[in-house]
């Protein structure tokens, strides 16, 4: 085909990629929705005005009765998301007359990471009762009635880090105190073999599809969603990229049970009460898929979310608990095995979706202004040849 132009792709490129890289169906929506709008106008700031009529419109579809929406206000924090706090005052069916804080969660023009809304509201919505998470209300997955896809969940008690604790963005080298961690470390684990433990089959996730057992399915529609979004994105040829994707391709591994993930599981995306050290909400659902464990176990387990003990001598996973603790107390949880030739590949695969957010869309986005943080956006760019650099470390391992 000829040379695109990425800032306005035409329908033929679109459909080239989207034959050449079959992925699930929502994923293939949305990455064509994002391909199809991109020649559009940039992200402008949105009045929180605008944002609560749009909430109203989307509960007077949903038909609830006798509401008020008070106290819109901005809520910091995300790099992918713009998200307000506000009350609304309303009859909550078989509670009566309440006021329930709530969080609307809604794209920019074009976010660091083109995710489903309705993904993350069906799965969070699966999850009630199984571990901790926030009750979620509703949801416009096509900005119906808010200016870009969106839902509204409510809020949930807790912190993301001790009051004294340091850490980078996202939570990125979070120290952890040994009395706060040693609390926290059995929970973590224990939520996780829930979650892969869980039978989703039970649930309404009609926007997720479920990979064959015994087949190498699971890995491929993987690899060619975060292909598709590199190429898609990505201004200048990189070939370590390249490299890794036809290592992975080579190297797919065989799903033998299929489990929901998480795909963003780590400190950082949970809240818990600093009272009781009780975990009580977990956070960033929007990546998750029907899957394989390992991906999970490969992300949680990363050196980027990791930090190092008090005496310097031992690496914590996720600022927690040494990794061996980790994997013994995951296998002992879920019964679950854990495959370190599969985790290895799901570490290729996850540092190869990092590069391709940052130095792929993280710039395509900021060239465009179509984001809310343009700044932090532009400062996710500058780790992008780290990542690469742990990429290329972790195929030299694999040989």
């Amino acid at each position: 085909m000829q040379v695109q132009d990425k800032n306005r792709p035409d329908a033929a490129w679109i459909e080239h990629l989207r034959a050449r890289f079959p992925c699930e169906r929502e994923i293939d929506r949305i990455l064509v929705r994002k391909l199809s709008l991109r020649d559009g106008p940039g992200f402008s700031p949105v009045p929180l005005e605008t944002l609560v009529a749009g909430v109203e419109a989307l509960l007077v579809a949903e038909q609830v009765p006798d509401f008020t929406v008070t106290n819109p206000r901005w809520l910091s924090g995300g790099a992918s998301k713009l998200q307000m706090a506000f009350d609304l005052e309303w009859q909550r069916p078989g509670l009566g007359f309440e006021k329930t804080a709530m969080v609307l969660r809604m794209e920019p023009a074009e976010s660091i990471v083109e995710t489903s809304r309705l993904r993350e509201f069906q799965l969070i919505k699966a999850f009630e009762g199984v571990v901790p998470v926030p009750p979620v209300f509703w949801c416009d997955p096509d900005g119906t009635y808010l200016p870009y896809p969106a839902l509204i969940y409510g809020f949930a008690p807790g912190v993301t880090k001790p009051s004294t604790a340091a850490s980078g963005v996202s939570g990125l080298g979070m120290v952890i105190p040994e009395s706060v961690r040693r609390h926290l470390a059995p929970q973590f684990v224990d939520m996780l073999a829930r979650i892969h433990c869980h039978d989703f089959s039970q649930n309404a996730l009609s926007a997720f599809d479920v990979p064959q057992i015994n087949t190498t399915q699971c890995a491929e529609w993987g690899v060619n969603w975060w292909e598709r979004v590199w190429l898609e994105d990505c201004e200048e040829n990189v070939p370590m990229m390249h490299l890794a994707a036809a290592w992975m391709r080579r190297n797919l591994p065989v799903l033998d049970v299929a489990s929901v993930v998480h795909s963003d599981y780590r400190s950082g995306n949970f809240l818990y009460t600093e009272h009781d050290n009780r975990i009580t909400a977990l956070l960033d659902w929007e990546l998750g898929r029907i899957g394989d464990r390992h991906q999970d176990i490969a992300w949680t387990t990363s050196r980027a979310f990791s930090s190092m003990s008090e005496d310097g001598k031992t690496v914590l996973v996720c600022g927690l608990m040494p990794e061996r603790e980790f994997y013994e107390g995951y296998e002992k949880a879920s019964g679950l095995s854990i495959n370190p030739k599969t985790v290895h590949w799901y570490k290729v695969f996850n540092a190869y979706s990092i590069a391709t957010l940052t130095l792929g869309t993280g710039y395509r986005i900021a060239r465009n202004g179509k984001t809310h943080q343009d700044i932090l956006v532009a400062w996710l760019i500058g780790i992008g040849g780290m990542i690469v650099d742990e990429m290329r470390t972790l195929l030299e391992e694999a040989r």
